[in-house]
């Protein structure tokens, strides 16, 4: 039996991460942002196969996508979709995530998502019932890099 196991304190604690998004050559430190989640959605054929009962599988390309909720208080986006109403051009950004927590013995890691659209933007908005706005945020992203990775956790 294997008794190697995760340390509490490897676990990442999530409010340390930081984001950033780089819009037209500007980068923003989105401080605001509550949640962030990105993924990378595989295409995954079926291949049938002479002879087999069981069909094989095979990923032919995937596509990026990505959501969060951020704090009422940024008009970024809002900016940057009345660009695109006014000329007709739209400048896709980039949005980067770090996370790294001091007390974890993993380090950091930063994944950088280019060419990020927005599927929806909340342009204005208000909620009597509410203590703090906030707003969704969902897009896509065509490509990313992984610039710093975690550690392997002792034991792996």
């Amino acid at each position: 039996m294997n008794d190697v196991t995760m340390n509490a304190v490897d676990a990442i604690y999530g409010a340390l991460a930081e984001c950033y998004v780089t819009i037209d050559g500007n980068r923003y430190s989105l401080m605001q942002m509550v949640n962030f989640d990105s993924h990378f959605q595989s295409n995954i054929v079926d291949v049938p196969i002479l002879g087999r009962i069981t069909k094989g599988h095979k990923m032919t390309g995937g596509s990026g996508s990505w959501s969060g909720t951020l704090h009422y208080n940024t008009s970024v986006f809002r900016q940057w979709i009345l660009t695109y109403k006014r000329t007709g051009v739209l400048t896709p950004f980039e949005i980067q995530v770090t996370n790294e927590d001091e007390s974890a013995s993993v380090g950091r890691q930063s994944i950088i998502l280019k060419g990020c659209l927005l599927s929806d933007v909340t342009l204005a908005k208000f909620d009597a019932n509410d203590a703090v706005l906030d707003e969704d945020l969902s897009g896509t992203f065509d490509d990313f890099e992984i610039p710093e990775s975690f550690a392997n956790l002792s034991g792996m």
